[in-house]
């Protein structure tokens, strides 16, 4: 039986091959076929979650960051050798661009993460100095109503106090304690500094492993 050692090594050795860009998608029928197993990051926009697929996989640009919100407004699809991809997701939320842009978006992220039938786990980045907020209750419903396994991962954890953080990660736990799709375990990660990646890539190794697409 695999330890949390041997899932950090396998995470490690994950993320070390190559990751490029794969495919981008702005409407459900522009998605690739579902093909091995797929990791989804979802947030608030400007949350991180592009810095965090860099520090992730060990590039500096693979996903583009920007401090405008909005920058992101498909879905984007990173893979390597392994039979793993990585999905960027629009921000939900606000964003510099027109409502009916926001609303089209809005509506492929919850139509993606209704109906995908190879996506095993959706991280749900929320911001460490804010909390989830009301914006993040739409899309925890759509997951916990698809039965579609999701963690929250806090990022800019280099941002907070430490007496803060440990009172944003109770607060985080206590309300998704009663919600049925909730992983009870969360990560908290430092995109700048590297928190939380090691933790992170061993999770998605066991999430892979579990799945038949990683040996040990």
């Amino acid at each position: 039986m695999p330890d949390a050692s041997d899932y950090m090594a396998a995470g490690k050795k994950l993320f070390a091959s190559t990751w490029d860009f794969r495919h981008a998608a702005n409407t459900l029928e522009a998605l690739p076929p579902p093909d091995g197993v797929e990791i989804a990051l979802a947030g608030r926009s400007n949350v991180g979650k592009s810095s965090l697929i860099n520090a992730l996989t060990n590039r500096n640009a693979l996903a583009r960051t920007s401090h405008t919100p909005g920058r992101t407004q498909e879905l984007i699809f990173f893979s390597s050798n392994a039979p793993l991809t990585l999905v960027d997701m629009p921000g939900y939320g606000y964003a510099k661009v027109s409502e009916s842009k926001v609303k089209a978006w809005t509506r492929l992220i919850h139509d993606y993460l209704r109906g995908r039938v190879n996506l095993a786990r959706v991280f749900v980045l929320i911001d460490a100095r804010h909390g989830l907020k009301t914006t993040d209750d739409a899309v925890l419903k759509t997951l916990d109503l698809s039965a579609v396994v999701y963690q929250i991962v806090l990022t800019k954890a280099d941002e907070v106090k430490k007496a803060e953080l440990e009172r944003r990660i109770a607060e985080t736990k206590e309300k998704i304690a009663r919600r049925p799709a909730a992983f009870p375990e969360l990560i908290v990660t430092s995109s700048r500094e590297g928190t939380g990646m090691e933790e992170l890539r061993a999770t998605i190794a066991q999430i892979l492993a579990e799945r038949g697409g990683l040996s040990l």
